[in-house]
């Protein structure tokens, strides 16, 4: 199935311009200035491209989205840094190849990377998989032991050391997060200021420090023909933390049909919490990482917190207009009930 489709007219750019730039400064992989660009269509923040040559291979082009954006967010420059290096011990992340910091060129910074093939899973199942228990298994397994390996990667092995300040780190998430959700809302939602405050009162103790994703989920995946990844992608918020950050973010997303988040993600995710439910997927974690899980609901209250805050973002551009994408018009009521189901489980 195709993957692509045509730009959307508010996310074109100079393409001539930008094709001549590609071949300028990465003529092994531009080997002409004809480019043929279309767009990755799923997503709701940064801006993915294709780019070709018509008789060369494929490589993606990721930039930020339109308008201004959070501060520390849509971070291209730390993407490029993270993937420029992590594919030596972590073949999952798909390499980087050129970042660019001329906002002419495109619009905003942007950088090349390798191109990959497989499934993403947001709504459905791809055909064939419905009835097919043992490779959607596959699939909640590969995520989880994926997570597990990321986490035991050296940052210094792969020249990251310097990504974060892993001190202190659950603290500045949640005063961060708190932040962005003042600059962002659209309206008030007392529920958030309810979770800040639990938050603050029940910080556990820290954890080893591991590279985290900080965004780990299904839909940021690939995956191949047999259930197994072949990619994690959006690597804009990566650094240096409690890995349990991850694993809370994961089980955040973990469409689980008796969960309160089913509520907010039913419709827009596959229940992966029926082919693995998410005391399993803490256990499996627990005995592949060696990490102490008893406190991950800490976790998984926190990034239900900040989830609330990106899509309160997302909507924020949509009402101020600087983006037409259709989908996010159905937004404005998700950060109050995703704040309503993280102050359920911090009580």
């Amino acid at each position: 199935m195709a993957d692509t489709a045509p730009i959307r007219p508010e996310e074109r750019f100079d393409e001539e311009r930008v094709a001549e730039y590609l071949h300028r400064v990465l003529p092994q992989l531009f080997p002409c200035t004809d480019v043929i660009f279309d767009q990755f269509p799923g997503g709701a923040a940064n801006l993915t491209y294709r780019a070709r040559c018509p008789e060369g291979e494929e490589w993606v082009l990721r930039r930020a989205p339109l308008g201004e954006v959070a501060r520390g967010g849509h971070d291209m420059a730390r993407e490029h840094k993270v993937l420029s290096r992590l594919w030596r011990e972590f073949p999952l992340a798909p390499r980087a190849y050129h970042y660019c910091d001329d906002e002419e060129i495109i619009g905003k910074p942007f950088f090349v990377m390798e191109r990959r093939r497989g499934a993403v899973v947001r709504t459905d199942w791809p055909d064939g998989w419905v009835d097919d228990s043992q490779r959607k298994r596959t699939v909640a397994e590969s995520l989880v032991d994926s997570l597990c390996d990321l986490h035991a990667v050296d940052p210094d092995a792969v020249d990251l050391g310097g990504l974060g300040r892993p001190d202190g780190f659950v603290e500045r998430q949640i005063e961060g997060w708190t932040r962005r959700w003042d600059a962002a809302m659209t309206r008030p939602v007392p529920d958030m200021e309810a979770v800040a405050g639990l938050l603050r009162a029940s910080l556990p103790g820290a954890n080893r420090a591991a590279i985290l994703h900080n965004d780990f989920k299904l839909d940021n995946t690939m995956i191949g023909s047999d259930g197994r990844l072949v990619a994690v992608f959006d690597w804009d918020m990566a650094t240096l933390g409690d890995p349990l950050v991850d694993l809370g973010t994961m089980l955040a997303y973990w469409a689980q049909p008796d969960d309160p988040t089913f509520l907010v993600f039913g419709e827009n995710a596959v229940a992966i919490g029926e082919v693995m439910p998410k005391t399993e997927v803490r256990e499996r974690y627990a005995a592949r990482s060696g990490i102490d899980v008893s406190r991950v609901s800490f976790y998984e209250g926190l990034a239900l917190f900040r989830i609330a805050v990106i899509i309160e973002q997302i909507y924020a551009r949509y009402v101020a207009g600087q983006t037409t994408d259709a989908r996010f018009a159905g937004f404005e009521p998700l950060a109050p009930r995703l704040a309503g189901a993280a102050r359920a489980l911090l009580s």
